[in-house]
Order: C-alpha cells, then structure tokens, then sequence
C-alpha cells in the first residue's frame, strides 16, 4: 500500500467533512451539558466547554469546534479561537480543579484568529494565561488532537498528561503555509514545508511528543478506543495525589524532544 504524504495528512486532517468535537463528544461521552461564557465579554463558539460523563466519572470538556456549513463556520469563526475563547477555557479549567474533574480537550484548528479586536483584547496573553494555567492544574488532563492543529491557536489548551492524536491529524507550531512563507517567503511551497515539519502523528510519536496513536479506520471504534483511553489514562492519576499530577505533566514537558525508539 503507498504510504500517505504528509500532505495529504494535512488535506485529510481539513477535510470539511471530518468529525468535529461535538461528533466525539456525542459519541464518548454519556451526557454532555454546554456552559458559556468567559464572564468578561462574551461567548466565543469556537471553544465549546462544557460539562460530560462516562459511567460514574464527570469531566470537564474543552473542545475547538469548527463548522460544515458556510452559516456554522461563520458562527464558529471556523474554528479560530478569540481571546474570550481561551479565558472561558481558563475559567472551567479552574471549576474542574475546584470539583476534582478531569479535564478532556479537543484540538482542531487552523489556529487563534489573528484579527485586529482579537489583538486588541489580548489574544497573545490569553493563550499564554491558557497554558500556564493548564502547566499547574491539578486535575488529570488529557488532550486529543482530532484534525488541524496548528499554531498557538492549539497549544494553548494541549499541555495535557497524556496526548491522543488521531492518526491522520496533523499537529505543529503554525500551518505548512506559514512555515513556508517564513522560510522561503513563499506560500505556494506548503506541500514541502508539510514534509519537513514533522507534524503527522508517525512523525510526533517517534519525536516523544504524543503519548498514543488512534487508527481511524472504521469511526466506530475510534469513539470506542478514545472512551476506552480516556477512561484507562483517568483511572491511573485520579489515584495520584496533586503533586504526582502536576509533576507528571511538568516532566513530560521537560523531557519532550528526546526521541523514542521505534519498534
């Protein structure tokens, strides 16, 4: 069989027909309760956060969430999130520490959306705020990368324990186009730049950045692997105290880059 490129990853991962993370979370999860807002300017759906279960164990979810319809993406601001976006992820992060409730995120953008209000009401400060309070949260985290993750846009909620990517996700610090137009000033080299980035989940796996890879051959029993997952990783650190959990996280951080061994 012909390996897939790299950029045809990247083709697959914005297909505008994949599953979104609504579709996951209607299929993992046995209740899902949506809450609003960042309690400071408004409520920006390109992050649904939410409330959910699976058996007797709540979480805390915090999903990007993009749309398939021209009206949908507009909604979404096709999956880019605002400042408000990330300070409404702060704030249930913090409401899941305070109930001890795992926190699930969903990774699925092109990136944060690089508009002028968004600058203005501090769109860099509120990723980083995003990752500083994930970096110290003291409640299991476990990140999906479930199509494009791109840029600042999907770091800013990824500093999880353990980190799932589907396995034609694509996973990277910004967009084969923007690596190109930095490099070699010349977006139009995107397919180049997609093989040298690393960003397919073979490639992060073998780097040690990503915990696991999900097969997406039949959808059904991806929703089943990715419940299974969520449930075995959560059952392992609930039993930790809060400074396993936290530590857990900082040293997977520290020792990201080192490679691992294929087998």
């Amino acid at each position: 069989m012909k390996e897939i490129t790299a950029w045809e990853r990247v083709e697959i991962a914005r297909d505008p027909k994949r599953k979104t993370s609504l579709d996951y979370i209607e299929n993992i999860f046995d209740d899902f309760v949506e809450l609003h807002g960042d309690r400071n300017f408004s409520d920006d759906k390109a992050i649904v956060c939410g409330l959910a279960r699976i058996e007797n164990q709540n979480f805390t979810i915090i999903a990007e969430q993009k749309g398939r319809t021209t009206k949908e993406n507009i909604e979404r601001n096709f999956g880019m999130p605002n400042p408000e976006s990330y300070r409404k992820a702060i704030r249930f992060m913090k409401q899941a520490e305070k109930f001890k409730r795992p926190v699930i995120t969903f990774i699925d953008t092109k990136g944060a959306y690089p508009g002028i209000g968004a600058e203005e009401r501090g769109q860099g400060e509120a990723i980083a705020s995003s990752m500083l309070e994930m970096s110290s949260l003291k409640v299991p985290i476990i990140s999906i990368v479930i199509g494009e993750g791109s840029s600042g846009g999907a770091l800013a909620i990824s500093l999880g324990n353990k980190i799932l990517m589907l396995e034609n996700a694509i996973y990277s610090i910004l967009s084969p186009e923007g690596y190109a137009s930095i490099l070699w000033k010349d977006s139009s080299r995107a397919k180049e730049a997609a093989e040298k980035m690393k960003l397919t989940a073979k490639d992060l796996y073998e780097l040690g950045v990503i915990d696991e890879i999900i097969n997406e051959d039949n959808i059904d029993e991806v929703y089943k692997n990715l419940k299974n997952r969520i449930l075995d990783y959560t059952s392992e650190m609930i039993r930790m105290t809060d400074e396993e959990i936290v530590n857990l996280r900082y040293n997977k951080f520290r020792n990201m880059g080192k490679y691992k061994k294929v087998k």
